[in-house]
């Protein structure tokens, strides 16, 4: 499976929300997600020193057809620093091997609010 860039914006004090739908790279089918846990975070700079990552509500909506939600609060919104951030997006294969796989990454855009 390779790994998808996809860039997010995300406004200060608003609920955040955002779906994706993995595919095969072979053919033109959804990546089946069934036996599979998801995990995303976010941190302003992705070096290992950083420790202030914030963590997603990721979820499998839907395992056949390979679709990942990620969702924050605006209480989580409110406490992000304004400016660029960076995420990724990881499955975990549930069958024995626990095989962790990087699926989507990129760049956060934090807005900064007004009210």
């Amino acid at each position: 499976m390779a790994v998808y860039v996809a860039n997010l914006q995300i406004n200060q004090g608003a609920d955040f929300s955002q779906t994706f739908n993995l595919a095969n790279t072979i053919g033109d089918t959804s990546f089946n997600l069934t036996g599979y846990a998801v995990e995303a975070k976010m941190k302003k700079h992705a070096a290992a020193a950083d420790t202030s990552a914030t963590a997603f509500t990721a979820a499998i909506e839907n395992a056949t057809n390979g679709t990942i939600s990620l969702a924050l609060t605006d209480t989580q919104t409110s406490a992000l620093k304004a400016g660029r951030h960076v995420y990724d997006i990881v499955i975990t294969e549930n069958s024995g091997s626990y095989l962790k796989t990087r699926v989507i990454e990129g760049s956060v855009l934090v807005r900064e609010g007004v009210t």
